[in-house]
């Protein structure tokens, strides 16, 4: 896989289910009153009965499983009867719009190829005329660019061409980005701008890049020449002699083929369980497929600015007039969309939650109202059937985790036998019982450790300066500084050496330097033509969470060695495979990996000895606090540093505390409160000086993203004190300068953190080559 690695690996392996269909579970097992839930089986029953849909289905699901699923009534009435089953494909109509042609849009803009800001007659230069030149891709995600609802169907009549013309010359109704105004010909048009872009049709586009890799296996535009059965579909009216079955009811829709942006869709509610599913997860669809990052999904649901009472995401509703699905109890961040067929979908990030119902409620008459009624009980059913609230903690599943050199211990240092080595380590390369890595190795035998190289803040970790050269009073063995005038081995200082190991803990953040002294070693390595042995060790911040500004190519430092993220979620092994291979540094690299370790756990979950691996790391809070709050460390901020908690608390002389944190809550960052202190550090910026700030506590370690507070803290300076911050340092740890220029111009949290979507979607598909560890 890798040219010139080798990989030690004991045991491990990776398997996918056949089958992405959720998992189903009992409903008090989920957080469920069953009693409770069991009146969604009456509403919808009722709703039959009293002839307002022939039937239904109905899918309830929360914290990735499916607490109920309800077939009932018919699937159809004339000609003849047959009854609803779950596997029923039904017309999506307007689901089509978030579901296909949004997800589509933002798939396309995490790989740069739309721009949300640019005006759409960027992409679509026919349709710069009566004033559309000022609508922008987001209006129309938002339904914000003053067009019509829907143009006379008369546009149609003349051949799909002449459709697109009349299209393309409609006027405004509205001045583009003031009001909220529902429209289906923005969505055509966005449905033309994804065809446009990806070169393909939208059906095509969204089967390969949303449907197939989700195993959404019943979800397709023109259903009937994608091999799904007639008899699946669900009916909707008659015209003439012939039941419209299969074919999309929208007519505009089916004027122009069948595929289009707003409706032609057609799925099933188990489909849409999968779709809901991924959303929950952060982009990521229940077979382990990423679909989405997570600052793209955030960046969906994000309401921005839009008014009360209009708000909107980028294709999906969040508290407008056509909310009904969202019910009486969810909150204000779920979100969901209808469908004029009798479709719906609302989700709740905040609950784990999401309500599927799918009518057919223009069978056979075409003539009964919309279950908006239906849609809003339901919702407040499940809603207040939930009896647990968000999510417990899971109870902590400690591992015997063992580390590189314990595997290399136990396998009696057989790669390292008659070599003569050179150490980089310092005091955190520890075996699990607390022996240093200097000691196990030298008095290994037959191995002969002649040489130890010391990283940043020294051999033992206590300083905070430039490292001079010296001796190990334990061993006598020379310690070389790659910390000083040097940051990589000399070849002087190799020569002799058979082999170099490597052996000190990460912290899991891009701009901790004791990676980037493994990536100079590792190249210093090739050129002297010796073996590099990478002794593995647990992201001690988790190895599943990827997030933050992934740095721009011509940005590399010391302190950003390679194109990562703020946040990487790899091991200090996986980071080596990958420096190894993408940098073409083509050293003879062996990693010899931990045992018992889960990318799930946490440090506290390894049942190691926490070892401060820096003076200010002194806990694993301050672990998961610094990739956020150290990024604001070259401004002028004091971050902790000379107090007894380093980066949990963040200050200046000129803070108002109680403003900033107000404002800072005010913002709504998962996981994290902000407590108004004021504090005096004893080193560093404003030393001695009384400085007003926030100290950070988090709340709830599993929806905490340090890299959005981190945002959060620069975005709240810039609005309240744009004369007293100086951002201008910012980049030199945030080494991305689209982020930078956002936060710079007054962006928002969110509008920040989607600078970055692009590239962190990239750099997951990068990531995913080098990973040795399971979920």
């Amino acid at each position: 896989m890798f040219s010139h690695c080798v990989l030690l690996v004991v045991g491990l392996t990776i398997g996918l289910s056949d089958s992405a269909r959720l998992a189903e579970a009992p409903p008090e097992s989920l957080g469920f009153d069953p009693e409770a839930l069991n009146e969604v089986r009456t509403a919808v029953s009722e709703a039959v009965e009293e002839g307002a849909i022939p039937g239904a289905v109905v899918v309830v699901g929360r914290r990735g499983q499916i607490a109920l699923a309800e077939a009932v009534g018919r699937r159809a009435v004339e000609p003849e009867a047959q009854e609803m089953t779950r596997d029923t494909v039904f017309d999506m109509a307007s689901l089509t719009k978030p579901v296909a042609t949004a997800t589509a849009v933002m798939v396309l803009w995490e790989r740069g190829e739309i721009d949300l800001d640019a005006p759409i007659t960027t992409y679509l230069p026919e349709l710069a005329n009566h004033g559309k030149e000022a609508i922008t891709v987001e209006m129309l995600l938002r339904h914000r660019a003053g067009l019509i609802p829907d143009n006379p169907i008369g546009d149609y009549q003349h051949g799909v061409e002449e459709a697109w013309r009349r299209i393309n010359e409609i006027d405004l109704v509205g001045t583009p980005g003031e009001q909220f105004r529902y429209t289906d010909v923005g969505f055509l048009i966005l449905g033309r701008l994804v065809e446009r872009v990806s070169g393909t049709t939208l059906d095509q586009f969204v089967s390969e890049n949303v449907f197939k890799p989700a195993e959404m296996h019943g979800s397709s535009f023109l259903p009937l020449e994608h091999g799904i059965d007639l008899d699946r579909i669900a009916p909707t009216e008659r015209e003439g002699e012939t039941w419209v079955r299969g074919v999309v009811h929208d007519p505009r829709s089916r004027a122009v083929g069948g595929v289009a942006g707003h409706a032609g869709l057609f799925s099933t509610a188990d489909d849409l369980a999968v779709y809901a599913q991924t959303l929950l997860n952060e982009g990521k669809s229940p077979s382990g497929t990423r679909i989405l990052a997570p600052p793209t999904v955030r960046a969906m649901i994000d309401a921005g600015d839009t008014p009360e009472g209009e708000r909107r995401g980028l294709g999906w509703d969040l508290n407008t007039g056509y909310s009904a699905p969202k019910g009486e109890r969810f909150g204000p961040s779920s979100f969901g969309h209808t469908g004029f067929t009798g479709t719906s979908i609302w989700i709740d990030p905040e609950t784990e939650t999401f309500v599927i119902l799918l009518t057919s409620r223009l069978h056979p008459d075409g003539d009964k109202p919309s279950p908006t009624a239906l849609r809003r009980r339901l919702a407040t059913i499940v809603a207040s059937a939930i009896i647990d609230g968000p999510t417990p903690p899971a109870p902590v599943e400690e591992g015997e985790v063992q580390c590189g050199i314990d595997v290399l211990e136990a396998n009696g240092f057989a790669p390292l036998k008659e070599k003569r080595i050179g150490l980089i380590t310092n005091h955190t390369g520890r075996t699990r019982d607390g022996r240093t890595t200097i000691d196990v190795l030298f008095e290994a035998e037959g191995i002969e450790l002649v040489t130890l190289f010391s990283p940043e803040h020294g051999i033992r970790g206590l300083l905070d300066t430039n490292i001079d050269d010296s001796k190990d009073e334990q061993t006598g063995l020379p310690i070389y500084s790659l910390y000083g005038e040097r940051r990589k081995p000399s070849p002087e200082q190799l020569e002799g050496l058979d082999a170099l190991v490597f052996d000190i803990a990460d912290i899991g953040t891009r701009f901790y330097t004791y990676v980037s002294t493994m990536g100079l070693a590792m190249e210093a390595a090739a050129e002297a033509g010796i073996p590099i042995f990478v002794l593995d060790r647990p992201n001690p911040i988790g190895g599943q969470a990827v997030q933050g500004p992934v740095r721009d190519d011509d940005l590399e430092s010391f302190i950003a060695f390679h194109r990562v993220p703020v946040r990487h979620g790899m091991t200090i092994g996986e980071l080596a495979l990958m420096f190894n291979q993408e940098r073409e540094i083509n050293a003879e690299l062996t990693v010899i990996p931990c045992q018992g370790w889960r990318r799930s756990f946490w440090f506290d979950q390894t049942g190691l000895l926490w070892v401060n691996p820096s003076p200010n790391m002194r806990s694993l809070t301050e672990a998961l606090l610094y990739p956020g709050v150290g990024l604001l460390e070259a401004t002028n901020l004091a971050t902790g540093r000379g107090t007894d908690t380093p980066f949990e608390r963040v200050g200046a002389p000129w803070i108002d505390p109680q403003r900033w944190a107000r404002e800072l809550n005010a913002e709504g960052i998962d996981g994290v409160r902000f407590v108004p202190i004021r504090f005096s550090p004893s080193e560093r910026q404003y030393e001695g000086e009384d400085c007003g700030g926030v100290y950070l506590i988090i709340d709830d370690w599993e929806s905490f993203d340090p890299i959005e507070a981190g945002i959060g803290l620069a975005v709240t300076l810039r609005r309240l004190y744009p004369d007293d911050w100086k951002p201008e340092a910012l980049n030199r740890l945030m080494t991305n300068r689209a982020a930078y220029d956002a936060i710079v111009d007054g962006a928002s949290v969110r509008a920040v953190q989607r600078t970055w979507a692009r590239e962190l979607r990239a750099f997951l598909a990068v990531r995913a080559k080098y990973l040795i560890y399971e979920d």
